[in-house]
């Protein structure tokens, strides 16, 4: 494996990601690349324009963008090959999996038999707990809980300290605001806020 990575967006995500690459030891060059650079230099890392780079399957990228139908065009658009993140505190369980291009932040929990699609994100101290399935692109935001054998569809986005208890089913392209309580199923692209969770209205998802 390379020992240089790509992290393709230089703003707040990325530079999380660029430390969780530091603390796996596996890396001994980060660069970021960025389609609208603000600085060459960010945290001490080169940015480079994305008209720079040339991805071949050599190459180890994965996405510093929080926002998934963004990563998920990204992911259309970008042939490489997709390195997947975990911090050294996160504690992931050898019996669960994790698919390509995921990122796992500090404090993170991933329980025994958790299943995790590719290019999803694990924020800072969030918990997936056993027999969860995710799809790919979701994103769980730091302090998120979810109970055992929740389900949850491409692209959804589950809000800071949201709470989702066991066996609910969460739709694809879903949102659930920040410290929402999830006590039924919610439906595809479905806003739901509040504690217990009420559906507000539904995403426009353009793809």
């Amino acid at each position: 494996m390379s020992s240089r990575v790509y992290i393709y967006g230089a703003g707040g995500h990325g530079k999380v990601l660029a430390s969780v690459a530091r603390s796996t030891g596996r890396f001994s060059e980060i660069i970021f690349i960025d389609d609208h650079p603000k600085f060459t230099q960010v945290n001490g890392l080169a940015v480079l324009h994305s008209r720079e780079v040339e991805f071949c399957d050599e190459s180890r990228l994965i996405f510093g963008v929080g926002h998934n139908s963004t990563r998920y065009s990204l992911v259309q658009r970008i042939n490489s090959s997709y390195v997947t993140l975990i911090h050294s505190s996160a504690n992931v369980c050898e019996f669960s999996q994790l698919g390509e291009g995921c990122a796992v932040m500090p404090n993170a929990v991933l329980n025994t038999d958790a299943i995790i699609g590719n290019h999803c994100i694990i924020n800072s101290g969030a918990i997936v707990e056993h027999d969860c399935r995710l799809a790919d692109f979701v994103h769980l935001s730091p302090n998120a809980a979810l109970s055992g054998g929740v389900e949850i569809g491409e692209g959804s986005h589950i809000g800071l300290g949201a709470c989702v208890i066991q066996g609910i089913r969460i739709g694809k392209w879903a949102t659930i605001g920040a410290g929402a309580v999830i006590i039924k199923d919610v439906p595809d692209f479905a806003v739901v806020v509040g504690n217990p969770g009420k559906i507000i209205k539904f995403n426009t998802v353009s793809l």
